[in-house]
């Protein structure tokens, strides 16, 4: 898979930020992407230190998985020490250089990314699945575990696999709590590049038949574990 970074990764926030402003309006978010997709690849970084974050050590893993048996049709990995500060809405720039380091070693192409982080639903409107997108020209989205901007009514989500409600930043939509099994806590869509929001969401309750986390970020949370414990 070929994959060029037109420019230096920055070494400070403010060069951080100025890069994120000038990358989000390349950003689209209309879709509507790949309505059967193929193949899928999750992508994930695990940090040394607490695991949250913090630690100058990541692993990045990316598992293209084919949708018809989710099964995995490629794997790989990167390890780096990060240069860059820890700062809250630029995590990404901590993890893209080891992200881009691991797509760079698939021979398979995607047809869509998810990854473990946050797309439109960032301060600035341009998370880790938009600057992915952006990088790769693929369609991405972003699944989270947890919500990062925005907020959604609690009695507007139902309890049924399926059901969903807005997250609202100022007015915005900029993603979804998304019931991927009856019962259990929601996990957070947002889009990244390329791909509508419903689709986005589709597209994950696809690949969670049985669990909460769909089966892209279940393969490759515990692959970049591995990678991070390999060294």
């Amino acid at each position: 898979m070929r994959l060029d970074v037109p420019y230096a990764w920055p070494a400070g926030e403010d060069e951080a930020l100025a890069l994120q402003e000038r990358l989000r309006p390349l950003a689209d978010h209309r879709g509507p992407g790949p309505a059967a997709p193929r193949l899928v690849a999750g992508l994930d970084v695990a940090y040394a230190g607490d695991g949250r974050g913090t630690g100058d050590l990541v692993a990045a893993a990316v598992v293209v998985i084919d949708t018809a048996t989710l099964g995995v049709v490629e794997r790989a990995t990167a390890a780096a020490t990060t240069a860059f500060p820890y700062v809250p809405g630029l995590f990404a720039f901590r993890e893209l250089p080891a992200l881009v380091a691991a797509l760079r070693k698939l021979t398979t192409t995607p047809d869509l990314l998810l990854c473990d982080g946050h797309g439109r639903s960032h301060p600035r409107r341009f998370g880790l699945a938009c600057h992915l997108g952006v990088l790769t020209g693929l369609p991405t989205a972003g699944v989270a575990k947890t919500p990062f901007t925005g907020r959604h009514d609690p009695a507007a989500l139902g309890p049924d696999r399926g059901d969903h409600a807005d997250l609202v930043d100022d007015g915005e939509v900029v993603g979804r709590a998304l019931r991927t099994q009856s019962r259990v806590k929601p996990v957070y869509v947002s889009t990244g590049h390329l791909i509508d929001l419903p689709t986005a969401c589709a597209r994950v309750l696809d690949l969670s038949p049985r669990y909460r986390l769909p089966e892209t970020t279940r393969q490759s949370d515990h692959l970049s574990r591995e990678a991070l414990a390999a060294g």
